[in-house]
């Protein structure tokens, strides 16, 4: 029997990891560049630039929200979606590149890819919350943390030879033009492939939902979140405050996603080669990979609210660095940092909000959590580092010094979130010592 279960979480693991690694595998590979080509290909400006990331999250966000939330818990699907999902984004990807070719203004082409990946994300997003609340449905509290950090250590090995084969790409070895990989569709052909591969994986997982938490026969009541507070203790205002800290620290973390590889390859500025580019990036990979191995042992030495505050400090440094150095090692540093920072802060806040959300509401409640993650991908570049960029550069500032007042304003609005995130972690302390 022990023999049977043994064999029964290892296949699962198995399928959870094979998928992740495909998935980090074709996000470096395609969005570490497409900034570049946008920016610099197609001639959009920053703001512009910014909106393949928050159009696209927009409606990502809404979607797991107001339609695939509700559908999972009412049916209580999770892998279903998540193939589903993959599928019809590989196909809506392929047409995306062929629409954007039927045009010859490239402006024109830069906008039909960013309404474009919206489409996609219609259907990412059935992929996405059916992936947060399997994990949940799968494993237990004490073991969440531990999980999501192994998956994302095994999805940095996938990052980073997407970005590698990306930067290869991007230019085709140097032989062929900057933005190749993209406009004659290698980059667009492969992500969609391997969309369609990574479903294979989810075969070797059970369907999830509450029906495998029960079989599991785990006794709710003595869970604990954070080790402070129970159930019983849950309220409605916890969970607001927390996502209001999330949002800051997510916005401040990812401000930097979508413009950070534009502004390595300036000209006036670090002038980076696009192979070069992935190397740098891949230290973030290496970050990712080293501390997700270590992530689990942080969270049950210190608690989950605890390891969300070091994840966001070590964000806080990394930002620092982007800001105010000059010097590439330290770069360098900064990238292995913020990689460290955010398998802490995504693994740790994803424990922390498992035990805020009740099990028959589990998908929905991943959706509004999900939510302060997916929108800061895009619209934090859009809304803040984007406009500051562009508003400085109109204005006769230099480029460089454009990017870091924007990567300076980054760091104030994660500083943000640090504040409220200690606030809440003292509310929570001092209710529980006055209750005892």
């Amino acid at each position: 029997m022990l023999q049977n279960k043994d064999s029964k979480r290892t296949r699962i693991f198995f399928g959870l990891s094979s998928f992740q690694i495909l998935a980090m595998f074709r996000r470096g590979l395609f969005y570490t560049y497409l900034s570049i080509y946008l920016r610099e290909f197609l001639g959009l400006s920053v703001t512009e630039t910014t909106l393949f990331a928050s159009l696209p999250m927009i409606v990502n966000s809404g979607c797991q929200l107001f339609i695939w939330g509700i559908i999972s818990d009412k049916y209580q699907l999770r892998r279903t979606l998540v193939i589903i999902g993959e599928i019809s984004a590989g196909f809506s990807t392929l047409l995306v590149f062929f629409a954007h070719r039927m045009v010859d203004n490239p402006l024109s082409a830069g906008w039909i890819i960013i309404l474009g990946l919206s489409g996609v994300e219609f259907f990412w997003s059935m992929s996405n919350i059916g992936w947060s609340s399997l994990i949940t449905d799968l494993y237990e509290y004490e073991t969440r943390q531990r999980v999501q950090g192994q998956l994302s250590s095994i999805g940095g090995i996938g990052r980073i030879i997407g970005i590698l084969i990306g930067g290869a790409l991007y230019d085709g070895l140097k032989v062929l033009y900057p933005g190749w990989g993209f406009y004659d569709g290698p980059l667009f052909y492969i992500a969609a492939s391997v969309m369609f591969l990574s479903t294979i994986p989810m075969l070797f997982i059970p369907e999830g939902g509450i029906e495998e938490e029960k079989r599991r026969n785990i006794s709710k009541s003595s869970l604990t979140i954070d080790n402070e507070v129970n159930h019983q203790e849950r309220s409605t205002s916890i969970f607001i405050v927390f996502l209001i800290a999330m949002v800051f620290i997510n916005f401040g973390r990812n401000s930097l996603a979508v413009i950070f590889s534009p502004y390595m390859v300036l000209d006036s500025g670090f002038n980076m080669e696009y192979e070069a580019l992935g190397f740098l990036l891949n230290f973030q990979s290496v970050g990712i990979i080293i501390i997700g191995i270590l992530v689990g042992g942080l969270g049950r030495k210190i608690g989950d609210g605890n390891s969300t505050l070091v994840g966001s400090g070590i964000a806080i440094v990394a930002l620092m660095l982007i800001t105010f150095s000059t010097y590439l090692p330290f770069i360098y540093f900064a990238s292995f940092l913020r990689g460290a920072g955010d398998v802490i802060v995504t693994a740790s806040s994803y424990a922390f909000v498992s035990e805020l959300i009740p099990a028959k509401q589990r998908a929905k409640g991943f959706s509004v959590f999900n939510t302060t993650f997916f929108l800061s991908w895009g619209l934090a570049g859009t809304l803040l580092t984007g406009p500051i960029i562009d508003t400085q550069i109109l204005s006769g500032v230099a480029e460089v010094l454009a990017y870091r007042y924007a990567f300076f304003a980054a760091t104030l609005v994660l500083i943000t979130g640090f504040i409220i995130f200690s606030g809440l972690l003292w509310r929570v302390r001092s209710k529980k010592r006055s209750s005892r």
